[in-house]
């Protein structure tokens, strides 16, 4: 497995927000995370990540321990992960936002590639290069901050509510994209989404967070009778 998390404990003070959570997510799969707000799927990520300390269990990625390692020296490892809210350099102009989404890379060349690969990606970047960041639409901000962690040439993406906000459009062009960098890119993505019917439909597997634990896991959530109940409006 790419990733794997065990037995992880994360919590915020004394309130305890993921409870021995276990997942796995193999290379090239796309694997969902849904459950209700305040379940802890964002905190989990966040840890993994390297932004939120793990009080116990161990997370690995790629054969290595990269459990409480800085969250620069995991994104050097491979691991991107996008924040939910479009979390933009707002002062910044839009090539500077994908400029840094490299900064810690050294290949100018291979940069200046990538650079060129995201604007034909989102050709939407093209025109607002000089642009501060903060000025686009939602949606323009969320292609943007998607493109800067490309530029960090990920193993595997990471993507916390990429949907939350956005029109049903751009919502479609955002879970295109996703199907695309699976099917093109051959990118292994994590995906938290509240946007059950849709992060079912793209993911290869699933879990269900509730109250900062694991209650269900499978390849076919969305027939189970529980799930959509609870998820899917069924």
């Amino acid at each position: 497995m790419m990733l794997t998390a065990n037995d992880v404990h994360v919590s915020y003070g004394k309130i305890a927000a993921v409870r021995g959570v276990s997942i796995e997510v193999g290379a090239g799969e796309i694997v969902a995370l849904i459950g209700p707000n305040g379940a802890g799927k964002s905190t989990l990520l966040k840890a993994i990540a390297g932004l939120l300390p793990v009080r116990r269990g161990k997370i690995g990625f790629n054969g290595a321990d990269i459990t409480n390692r800085h969250a620069t020296e995991v994104m050097r490892q491979g691991l991107a992960l996008v924040l939910e809210g479009r979390s933009t350099l707002k002062d910044m102009t839009v090539r500077e936002n994908l400029v840094l989404g490299a900064y810690a890379r050294h290949d100018r060349r291979a940069i200046a590639d990538d650079l060129e690969k995201m604007l034909v990606r989102f050709p939407v970047l093209r025109d607002r290069l000089r642009q501060r960041a903060g000025t686009m639409s939602g949606g323009e901000q969320q292609m943007l901050v998607i493109a800067r962690a490309l530029m960090s040439r990920p193993r595997l993406l990471m993507l916390d509510e990429p949907s939350l906000g956005l029109a049903p459009l751009v919502t479609a062009k955002i879970f295109a994209l996703v199907q695309e960098l699976k099917s093109l890119d051959k990118m292994t993505v994590l995906l938290v989404e509240q946007n059950a019917n849709q992060a079912l439909r793209l993911a290869d597997r699933a879990y269900v967070l509730e109250n900062g634990t694991v209650t269900l896991e499978g390849n076919e959530l969305a027939r189970d009778p529980r799930v959509q109940e609870a998820y899917l409006g069924v």
